[in-house]
Formats: C-alpha cells, structure tokens, sequence
C-alpha cells in the first residue's frame, strides 16, 4: 500500500483541490477552458499527465489535456 500511496503523493499539491471538479469533466461539446486555466497554473501537471496516460483515463481534463489529446500522444509514444 504505501508504494501506492507513494506514487500519488503529487496529488497533495494539485491546484484542482481548490476548485470544483465538475469543471475537469464538462458535458460533450461543453468548454474545457476553466480546468485548463486551472491546469496550466499547476505545479504537478506533468505528473498528473503522466498518471492519466499510463492509466488511461478516458474522461474528463488531465494535466491540461482532453481524452482525444491523450489519445494522440500515446499513439506518438509507441
């Protein structure tokens, strides 16, 4: 548990706390432009990037980016 636990403790640091989290997950077609504001001022945005891509998170703003953004840059990893 604490390797677990370990890996996440980016997350104490992450601006999103302070804000509403239905921000990070608008309606299809909705504006991402609040959770990217927030994203862009956040000093654990990489991690967080890092965290979605690895676990495929498919809704919702991580690390400043969309689903289909992610999409595309696991497909420039491999």
């Amino acid at each position: 548990m604490a390797i677990f636990q370990q890996g996440l403790s980016w997350q104490g640091k992450a601006r999103c706390l302070e804000v509403d989290p239905e921000i990070f997950f608008p309606e299809r077609g909705g504006s991402s432009k609040a959770a990217r504001a927030v994203c862009n001022q956040c000093e654990v945005r990489r991690d967080c990037l890092r965290y979605a891509l690895k676990n495929r998170e498919q809704f919702g703003i991580w690390g400043g980016t969309s689903e289909r953004e992610r999409r595309k840059l696991r497909k420039l990893a491999s």
